[in-house]
């Protein structure tokens, strides 16, 4: 099939021709898979969103295979920030309840916390590791590689590794 018109983001008139087409059958799709109907339909939202948004210039030719794999990222992405949101309420429950923070805030921290997430997920766990010793605890390098059982210059490549991926991660949002 033929390219769509170069422009920046989707097609706007080729997103409505999908939405039209598939909105529906995705929101039920989604609720058979999810049991709930509000995140279905938010789900649903999102995914056509992320269409719209993205620079997609091709006819899709497997429409709602497209959409399905979209709506599957999406559902992961959700599934993580309850989990992160879910620990984050347990480590709040055992601060006193005066240094709870305000809902503006606790949602602040959850986005920044579901942020860092994306920015690790797919790091080595040696990586990972290495980069979480050096930015968080703050250790150096030679303490790191001691603790890890590997050399200062893994230990750098590691971290290196790291920012080059969270880079790439920051760039591509």
């Amino acid at each position: 099939m033929p390219p769509l018109p170069a422009c920046a983001p989707a097609d706007p008139p080729a997103v409505e021709s999908l939405y039209l087409a598939h909105h529906g059958w995705l929101q039920m799709w989604l609720r058979k898979k999810l049991a709930n109907a509000a995140d279905a339909a938010d789900i649903a939202h999102d995914t056509f969103v992320r269409v719209l948004a993205s620079r997609h210039r091709t006819r899709i030719a497997e429409p709602r295979a497209f959409l399905t794999t979209i709506a599957k990222g999406l559902v992961i992405d959700s599934w993580r920030r309850q989990e992160i949101e879910r620990a984050y309420r347990e480590a709040l429950a055992l601060q006193p309840e005066q240094l709870a923070p305000s809902p503006e805030t606790h949602l602040l921290i959850v986005e920044t916390l579901a942020r860092i997430d994306r920015l690790l997920d797919g790091l080595k766990p040696k990586v990972r590791t290495a980069f979480l010793l050096a930015q968080i605890e703050e250790l150096p390098y030679a303490e790191i590689a001691q603790r890890m059982g590997v050399t200062v210059r893994s230990v750098e490549r590691y971290v290196a590794e790291a920012l080059y991926h969270c880079h790439l991660v920051l760039a591509s949002d």
